[in-house]
C-alpha cells in the first residue's frame, strides 16, 4: 500500500510540469529538424537541415526565422548547394502538451540547384512536449515560387511541398 501512495504522490507532483508545458508571452524557442533521401544504390543522395527562432508574442502567437540548408551529392559530380531564409507566424492552438498550429512565411531560395526566388506560403505543424521546454515538431510547408511581386498571383499553382520533424526547446 505504501509503495502505491508513493507512486501516486510521484506522479501528482509530475502533473504541474507536463501542465507547465505551455509558453507564455517573451519565451524564445529554438528548432532543429532534418531530412534526407537517396535512391537505392546511394548514386544521389540530398541531405537538408532545417534551424530557427523564434519569440512568442502571446501564449499562441509566435514568429521567428527559420534557415534551410540543402546538400545534393550525385555520382560523378561534386556536392550541391542550396538554401532558403524565410521570416515566420504562426498561431498554436489548445493547451497541454500536444499542441497544432497554423502560420505563414515569407522569403527567399537560392543556390547551386535551383533558380533563386522569392517564396511565400502557409504551414502546418504540430509540436508535442516532452517537458517543460523540450519539445517534438512536424511541418508541411507550401511555398509559393515567384520572382517579383508582380508574380504573385501568376505563381498560385507553382510552388513545392516542403516537410521537416525535429526537435525544439523554449527558453
Amino acid at each position: 500500500m505504501k509503495k502505491l501512495f508513493k507512486t501516486s504522490m510521484l506522479l501528482a507532483a509530475m502533473v504541474p510540469a507536463v501542465a507547465l508545458a505551455q509558453p507564455s508571452a517573451g519565451d524564445q524557442e529554438m528548432t532543429l529538424s532534418g531530412a534526407g533521401s537517396s535512391d537505392k544504390d546511394f548514386d544521389a543522395s540530398i541531405l537538408s537541415v532545417q534551424g530557427s527562432w523564434g519569440q512568442y508574442l502571446s501564449e499562441s502567437s509566435l514568429w521567428g526565422i527559420r534557415q534551410t540548408v540543402n546538400a545534393s551529392d550525385s555520382e560523378g559530380e561534386s556536392v550541391q548547394f542550396d538554401g532558403s531564409t524565410r521570416v515566420f507566424y504562426d498561431y498554436h492552438f489548445g493547451s497541454g502538451n500536444g499542441r497544432p498550429f497554423v502560420g505563414v512565411s515569407l522569403g527567399g531560395i537560392y543556390g547551386e540547384n535551383v533558380d533563386e526566388t522569392f517564396m511565400g506560403g502557409p504551414e502546418v505543424g504540430y509540436k508535442h512536449w516532452l517537458n517543460e521546454n523540450t519539445f517534438v515538431t512536424g511541418m508541411v510547408e507550401y511555398q509559393f515560387l515567384f520572382e517579383s511581386a508582380s508574380d504573385v498571383d501568376d505563381r498560385y499553382d507553382d510552388g513545392a511541398l516542403f516537410y521537416s520533424v525535429g526537435l525544439g526547446y523554449n527558453f
